[in-house]
């Protein structure tokens, strides 16, 4: 079976992004959650672009 990129419907808080990816990499959701926030205070906020892109772009899973 292929993997494939998701947003997930039923791990999210803001649009899924982070559960998507969390299911993709095998990992816990809210470590990935953590890890995105501290790099979007990093970059200056780049990431929450990124995050918004990926948002729309990214289809709906399960």
């Amino acid at each position: 079976m292929e993997k494939k990129l998701t947003k997930s419907a039923s791990d999210k808080k803001i649009m899924g992004v982070c559960g998507g990816l969390a299911k993709y990499m095998d990992k816990d959701s809210n470590l990935i959650r953590i890890i995105a926030v501290v790099l979007a205070v990093l970059t200056g906020g780049s990431l929450v672009i990124a995050y918004l892109i990926a948002g729309f772009i990214l289809p709906e899973g399960e």
